[in-house]
């Protein structure tokens, strides 16, 4: 979840700097540092933005996997069962 948040930060013009820290893998959370550019914009704006981002391309994925797999089986219905 860290690297993806961070990538889709980085993604973002105004980022200057995005990283984060999972301290162990048995504790569920990250430390995120992210710095921007200007002091304009707020590191918890390209945060809130980042999310919602990826939160589009989530479901633009479930969507895509979705009718690929409605084409698979259509097109191999005549070998099913």
């Amino acid at each position: 979840m860290g690297n993806l948040l961070r990538c889709q930060l980085l993604r973002d013009p105004a980022v200057r700097f995005a990283g984060y820290l999972h301290p162990h893998p048995l504790v569920h959370y990250i430390d995120l540092k992210i710095q921007t550019n200007t002091s304009n914009v707020s590191p918890a704006e390209v945060l809130s933005n980042a999310m919602e981002d990826l939160g589009g391309e989530t479901d633009h994925l479930t969507t895509a996997f979705q009718q690929a797999c409605e084409k698979w089986r259509k097109e191999n219905e005549r070998y099913g069962d």
